[in-house]
């Protein structure tokens, strides 16, 4: 069992925190699909920014990118509507306690990678947000 390489447009599952959770002072979330979004290049303990992917259609303050269905289906994921939140955002050390296999048993960490055009299309979005102060972050 390895862990992959974190870059930037992996999809791993991850024991994402939602920002609400954390408020009422939740520790642990719930294993879901991911997209790490950003990397410090910190040497002795870089951290990773991770994106929830959610089924549920963003609404309010919350905003998101939708997969579409061919991309969802190459790198394994339901064929539920789903949408990257780029509104909140998990920041983590790797490799660290919250990664999960992708199946029981499969000792395999990543679904694979987004598409470059829509990874850049969530990235520009998130730093828009990110710049605006309009993501927030749990830190792990």
């Amino acid at each position: 069992m390895s862990l992959p390489d974190p870059k930037p447009g992996l999809v791993v599952r991850y024991d994402y925190l939602w920002t609400r959770e954390a408020q009422v002072s939740r520790a642990q979330g719930k294993d879901r699909p991911t997209c790490i979004v950003a990397a410090s290049d910190h040497l002795i303990r870089p951290r990773y920014v991770l994106l929830p992917i959610a089924h549920t259609p963003p609404a309010g303050d919350t905003v998101g990118i939708e997969i579409p269905l061919r991309v969802k289906q190459a790198i394994g994921l339901d064929d539920e509507p789903s949408w990257v939140i780029v509104s909140e955002h998990n920041i983590d050390e790797w490799p660290n306690g919250g990664l999960a296999p992708i199946s029981a048993g499969s000792g395999n960490f990543a679904c694979g990678f987004i598409p470059p055009g829509l990874f850049e299309s969530i990235r520009q979005e998130f730093l828009r947000l990110a710049r605006a102060r309009q993501s927030s972050d749990v830190r792990g």
